[in-house]
């Protein structure tokens, strides 16, 4: 855990995507952050219901301050990783997600030194291009509660397959993250894939 005055870092990773039944899903994965180890995960249901699936309070609390859910549910959140393969489960949800292999975007974020990538300068700077390249995502904006949030891609991977069920219902195959899910001020890219993030917040 990093933290300078009253900035705080997470550093990891987030996947988006979204499946036939109309689910979209954001996971995230925190191994560093003020909260410990953990992760988290965002759905929005086709009728726009959004849900927060949080591993114990603490970070239910912190998340819903700074996104917009209609319901929340505690309940522990694992995840491995096995190669190209990474597993969540989290309550009722169980997500199998199949990377493929770094591509041009991934490939452009990974010639960015890593402390220019990790400043909230470069993350300022690019904003204006990434919503026009990558419409719907933002770098920065504002969190609510008088908070500030930066994320500072590093790398990404396309998501090329996955399994999902939510209540023992399947999901659906893979599909685009259209419409774009609506928690907070940005969405993920249209395109499922998993990004390697440091995420930096101020205020709050």
């Amino acid at each position: 855990m990093k933290r300078r005055q009253d900035l705080q870092y997470f550093n990891g990773a987030i996947a988006g995507f979204g499946t036939t039944s109309g689910t979209r899903i954001v996971i995230g994965f925190w191994p560093d952050s003020p909260l410990g180890s953990f992760a988290d995960v965002m759905m929005e249901s086709a009728d726009g219901h959004r849900v927060l699936l949080a591993p114990h309070e603490e970070c239910a609390d912190f998340v819903s301050a700074t996104y917009n859910f209609d319901e929340i549910v505690i309940s522990g959140v694992q995840w491995s990783i096995s190669g190209s393969c990474w597993r969540v489960r989290a309550g009722d949800l169980t997500v199998v997600l199949e990377l493929g292999r770094r591509g041009i975007l991934g490939a452009l974020l990974w010639l960015v030194p890593r402390p220019i990538a990790r400043s909230r300068w470069w993350a300022t700077l690019i904003d204006p291009i990434v919503r026009v390249v990558l419409p719907g995502v933002r770098t920065r904006g504002t969190a609510g509660f008088g908070r500030r949030e930066w994320y500072s891609a590093l790398d990404a991977h396309p998501i090329t397959s996955i399994a999902a069920s939510w209540q023992e219902e399947d999901l659906g195959r893979l599909v685009p993250v259209d419409p774009p899910v609506e928690f907070g001020f940005g969405s993920t890219p249209a395109s499922p894939m998993l990004v390697r993030v440091r995420t930096t917040i101020h205020g709050g």
